[in-house]
């Protein structure tokens, strides 16, 4: 299993800086992975009690069996995870408020290629981060996968979000959520968090704002792409052209299907 080292926050103790309506339903985040997940869910944190966080587990398909209390437990409870799309757990979240992230795989190429380029993951990649390939060789391992050590860019859209579609899930597309983010005091971004906590079950309080600015520092997240500590190699601000016609070729209308084009 890769190991991910990750600082630890603070947002646990600046949640007790304001009351809490309890959920009345699980509400779970789930997310295609490397698409922005620590923004999401810190922000949510913000609106939560801290004690009805479930905080034993990133829920997964492979432990899911164990942590079925994220779903069943009293009282409600704020989970998160990277969830495939699979029988059990399209029965335990059928009760459940289920939040579901996604980012343009344009850039979500680019920034799994960080991050798997960062010290912050061990895995079975680390012979990638002394520069022995060339960028956009190492970008198009992004796109197709590599063979037995990490799965191609269909795959992960395929069971982490599309499968997800067309049900009760609500997406949210990062972009979105960031633009939101960095224009708070805007008519716009009201109306947007008002429709995302509504989707989350959650009575929009008025200090709704300052509750998102302290969930949304990137100085508490340890994944917020300055905050990685990267091992030298330079990836391009904006996927190349070649990568995203290999993008649309890999994965024809995934963009379409998310919003994106």
């Amino acid at each position: 299993m890769p190991r991910i080292t990750l600082e630890k926050d603070n947002l646990d103790e600046r949640n007790a800086e304001f009351v809490h309506a309890p959920l009345r339903q699980p509400l779970f985040l789930n997310s295609v992975p490397k698409s922005g997940t620590h923004l999401l869910r810190n922000i949510l944190r913000m609106f939560v009690d801290v004690r009805s966080h479930y905080t034993a587990a990133f829920i997964q398909v492979a432990q899911f069996r164990q942590h079925l209390a994220a779903f069943t437990g009293d009282p409600p409870k704020l989970s998160w995870g990277h969830l495939l799309f699979d029988d059990e757990p399209a029965i335990h979240l059928k009760a459940a408020r289920h939040i579901l992230l996604v980012r343009d795989p344009y850039s979500w190429v680019l920034a799994r290629a960080r991050f798997y380029l960062s010290e912050n993951f061990d895995g079975r990649l680390d012979h990638l981060k002394a520069g022995n390939v060339s960028v956009n060789d190492l970008l198009n391992m992004m796109i197709f996968g590599i063979h037995r050590k990490a799965p191609g860019m269909e795959e992960t859209y395929r069971y982490n979000a599309c499968a997800w579609m067309g049900g009760a899930v609500y997406m949210v597309r990062y972009e979105e959520l960031s633009a939101a983010v960095k224009d708070l005091e805007s008519l716009q971004s009201e109306a947007y968090f008002a429709q995302l906590l509504l989707a989350c079950g959650i009575e929009r309080p008025d200090d709704w704002r300052e509750r998102v600015r302290i969930g949304s520092d990137r100085k508490q997240s340890s994944t917020a792409r300055e905050n990685l500590k990267d091992t030298g190699v330079v990836l391009p601000d904006e996927l190349p052209l070649a990568q995203k016609r290999l993008v649309e070729y890999a994965a024809p209308g995934l963009r379409a299907l998310l919003g994106y084009a």
